[in-house]
């Protein structure tokens, strides 16, 4: 089902916004890894996506959206991973550490947790050390709402150099800091690469 999602996703973008820019994707590992990336919009994962094709991936999403039998059924089907924010258990990171070390999935993952956070947190970190897979930055500019996918604006994916997490260092206050950085500084890149004039506004936000 994953294939056919995938294929019906990448159609809908394509009649309603046009063919989107990917960008450097000469900078992909081979093998698995974990794709992290500013969450700008909540179609952004399925760009993500379309972006790194043929390569499949698991997602990670709270559980309040597997309460609906039917929706539940797709995500199940489309590798998406229900996670409990408010008591998040061993399985948080277990299981994503599984998918990438025992299948041929690369994982998708905001640092930030939401669309309305911009501040890292370390569960992508944790799940790239553990599994020994690399971080890869990515970023998205283009439409941040459905309604701004019909003006036709472009929709630009754009991707960093892996970044290797030495198996040595301890991911204590200060070791953490360290990969934050280094994840923020390859967003900021990314950014300027596309648009050194580009500066992310949440819709929400703005409308307020």
């Amino acid at each position: 089902m994953y294939s056919f999602l995938r294929v019906l996703a990448r159609s809908i973008l394509y009649i309603v916004n046009g063919k989107p820019k990917y960008e450097n994707k000469h900078r992909i590992p081979t093998g698995n890894y974990v794709l992290v990336a500013p969450h700008r919009t909540w179609f952004d994962p399925l760009y993500y996506a379309l972006a790194a094709s043929p390569k499949k991936f698991a997602f990670m999403a709270k559980k309040e959206l597997f309460k609906n039998p039917f929706l539940k059924y797709i995500l199940i089907h489309a590798n998406v991973l229900s996670v409990d924010r408010e008591n998040p258990g061993p399985s948080v990171i277990k299981e994503p550490v599984k998918v990438l070390q025992k299948s041929n999935k690369s994982l998708i993952i905001f640092p930030s947790g939401t669309r309305h956070s911009q501040n890292l947190k370390g569960g992508a970190t944790l799940i790239s050390k553990l599994s020994k897979k690399p971080l890869l930055p990515v970023v998205y500019q283009g439409p941040l709402t459905f309604k701004s996918l019909f003006s036709r604006k472009k929709a630009v994916i754009n991707f960093g150099d892996p970044i290797y997490i030495d198996r040595k260092i301890k991911l204590n206050e200060e070791g953490q800091h360290e990969i934050e950085k280094k994840m923020q500084d390859a967003f900021d890149k990314l950014d300027d690469e596309i648009n050194p004039d580009f500066k992310y506004v949440d819709p929400a936000t703005k409308e307020k």
